[in-house]
């Protein structure tokens, strides 16, 4: 199902080859592109479903409080491939807030206000380096610098709203605890489905609930489309953000009958199951699982 979806559609989002850590005055650690690191155009819709487990499996380390450092590697591996999330754009009412007054933001994990005034809003993802902005009520410019890789990657995505092309600039940067409890956040809506499922006639009414409304509150911003009349009609998701493009993704599949995502019974990697194997990632996986069972009968 969710290759059909997406077999008639088209997004682009930027990539850099180069990511580092950074820490800013305030002590908080951030993810932003490497000195001199190359941007990439790409699609994030040919990655299907590869982005998603990808993304759910990050956050599975996390669930299973592997080491600091592991995870740290995987969120850096994963960005490395994909790019930032975009947070920036995701979190708003709408990615177009630089044609507001203020930035208005719903329930979120990360910003407890509800509103901010834009250059405060901004200052959370340029900690290093400012863009040269100017802004005056629902007046906004703002000057590329002298790179001639940035003044193309902005005339690029010139007709995408202001703020999505200000995220795709070096200076941009994303907060790594931000980040990296998103991916946990995904793992966790999957942990719930699959639970909740497997779990059902064990479990109580209160328990039932519970995992019903952790499920309920799965969700967000969703993203817009319109539809262009190319060799065929097509339809053009306008994401604003890697976070919602994947998180639609992620919806879509978590509702697959055909290819349902699986939790490895044995190595807990995410992945997705079919009729003649639910359990087991990969043979080897079934293979070790007896193993280790056999070897706890004997004992």
């Amino acid at each position: 199902m969710i290759k059909n979806l997406f077999e008639r559609s088209r997004s682009h989002w930027v990539r850099y080859n180069r990511y580092e850590l950074k820490t800013g005055k305030n002590g908080r650690r951030y993810i932003t592109p490497g000195k001199d690191a190359k941007p990439d155009v790409y699609n994030p819709l040919n990655m299907v479903p590869d982005i998603v487990l990808d993304a759910l499996n990050v956050g599975m380390l996390m669930m299973g409080r592997k080491p600091a450092a592991e995870v740290e590697r995987a969120v850096l591996k994963f960005v490395t491939q994909y790019g930032l999330l975009g947070l920036m754009t995701a979190l708003p009412t709408t990615p177009s807030f630089m044609d507001y007054k203020a930035v208005y933001l719903p329930k979120n994990h990360f910003i407890k206000e509800e509103s901010m005034s834009t250059d405060r809003y901004l200052a959370l993802f340029y900690p290093f380096d400012q863009l040269e902005l100017v802004k005056q009520g629902i007046e906004s410019s703002w000057k590329v610098s002298g790179d001639r890789t940035m003044i193309a990657l902005t005339m690029t995505f010139m007709d995408e709203p202001m703020a999505k092309t200000m995220s795709f600039q070096r200076q941009y940067a994303e907060p790594y605890d931000w980040v990296a409890q998103q991916f946990k956040d995904w793992a966790f809506t999957l942990t719930t489905s699959i639970l909740y499922y497997q779990d059902y006639h064990l479990i109580d009414q209160d328990t039932r609930e519970l995992y019903q409304k952790a499920m309920a509150v799965f969700g967000g911003i969703a993203p817009s489309y319109h539809i262009e009349l190319l060799d065929k009609p097509t339809i053009y998701w306008d994401f604003h953000s890697l976070l919602l493009g994947i998180q639609m993704m992620f919806s879509f599949m978590l509702v697959d009958n055909e290819q349902p995502l699986r939790v490895c019974k044995h190595c807990q990697k995410v992945f997705l199951g079919k009729p003649d194997n639910m359990d087991f990632c990969s043979a080897r996986c079934k293979e070790q699982s007896d193993i280790c069972k056999n070897r706890k009968e004997r004992d």
